[in-house]
């Protein structure tokens, strides 16, 4: 696979690292946004029909991005949080359950799972990375293992880390949580789109994914999957699409006490957004035509050489067999000049995020080999 920077809107001069940030946008994905923002000075051409046709692709295409058996186990959210509050409110917790989660997860993944234990009195456990890099991702797995016990009714977690990139282990994962009957939530922001994923495979209990990042989409619009054990939840909004019939517009007074089918109920009110679909749309069809394994076999490509100069600096960089290849975290020696890093950075128009203890590189199929090179250059001014 070739860099493909000329699909997006990126200017020569910068150097964009920071895909796990937002992703910039490409060419494709931006044209439709501006026809379907002219379409809406025309609302006499949106037929009752359009409120379907082009959310029922959009399911499609992500069902099949995250390898689902039925397009109909998705919905079409807003953010993370409002498919994880689906989620949330859906699973019966008692005093001393536990809800496992991961030290310094995305917040997303985090607020709703405290305020339930609040509510219920529910125990909130937090799984710490090891101190000591020397096999961190194999030690920080096995805790994350160990912690499942018929205690535990909930086990939320990336399967990327947002901030140092370190992949678990779900297969292994989801056994564990199997024998205990607890279930799984993954926060797949950091990962659909860019490393490959099979709810086939996997089957977790739900999946919630913002889009803006590494699906290349529009920023206020995400996918989640939700598996059969929530699907006769309640949803934390009741909108008129979501219920039964809502296709028929001359019926719609009739109301109806029934949900489209599977994890209809749970899609955002206006999840037609006649904007946004087809522009979020347009960016998986061009994730699937990519393949997601080729975008990780690219991105190990420019960055392995990289890397090892980085580690040979002293900086360490998780195994490259636990970790991503398009989301990685660099822990610098003590006495690197962060600072004049920054300032380096800005000098040559690189962009890559700061995040605690560890500086997060993200890079993409519009990166190059030089580019990263151009950053370890940087690093090689700093570093002590």
């Amino acid at each position: 696979m070739d860099h493909q920077k000329h699909l997006f809107e990126l200017p020569e001069r910068v150097t964009y690292l920071n895909g796990a940030y937002m992703s910039p946008q490409l060419k494709a994905v931006t044209r439709v946004g501006i026809e379907a923002i002219h379409r809406k000075s025309r609302p006499y051409e949106i037929e009752s029909t359009d409120f379907f046709i082009g959310r029922t692709l959009l399911k499609q295409r992500f069902a099949t991005l995250i390898d689902a058996p039925d397009p109909e186990d998705t919905a079409i959210i807003p953010s993370v949080s409002y498919g994880l509050a689906n989620v949330a409110q859906n699973i019966e917790l008692n005093p001393g359950d536990e809800i496992v989660l991961l030290k310094e997860q995305f917040p997303s993944n985090v607020y709703c799972w405290h305020e339930r234990a609040l509510q219920t009195g529910a125990v909130i456990k937090n799984i710490t990375p090891p101190e000591s890099f020397s096999e961190r991702a194999t030690m920080w797995n096995r805790a994350l293992l160990e912690a499942i016990t018929p205690k535990t009714k909930v086990v939320a977690i990336p399967h990327v880390h947002w901030a140092d990139g370190t992949i678990y282990d779900l297969r292994a994962i989801r056994e564990k949580t199997k024998e205990y009957n607890a279930f799984l939530v993954i926060d797949g922001t950091q990962s659909i789109g860019a490393l490959p994923f099979s709810i086939k495979e996997i089957q977790p209990d739900a999946l919630v994914c913002g889009g803006y990042k590494c699906m290349l989409g529009p920023y206020a619009l995400g996918m989640a999957y939700y598996a059969k054990r929530l699907q006769n939840g309640t949803p934390i909004e009741h909108n008129w699409m979501n219920r039964t019939g809502s296709d028929d517009f001359t019926g719609l007074v009739d109301y109806k006490d029934t949900y489209q089918p599977k994890a209809g109920r749970f899609s955002m009110g206006e999840s037609s957004n006649f904007i946004l679909v087809p522009m979020l749309t347009s960016a998986i069809e061009q994730l699937l035509e990519w393949g997601t394994e080729n975008i990780q076999e690219y991105c190990r490509k420019i960055s392995s050489h990289s890397i090892s100069k980085l580690r040979a600096l002293g900086c360490f960089i998780e195994d490259d067999h636990h970790r991503a290849h398009h989301l990685f975290g660099v822990f610098p020696p003590s006495g690197t000049d962060l600072l004049k890093l920054k300032a380096l950075l800005r000098e040559n128009s690189i962009y890559i995020s700061f995040r605690g203890k560890v500086i997060r590189v993200s890079p993409n199929v519009y990166n190059t080999t030089n580019e990263m090179e151009k950053l370890v250059h940087c690093f090689e001014q700093v570093l002590p």
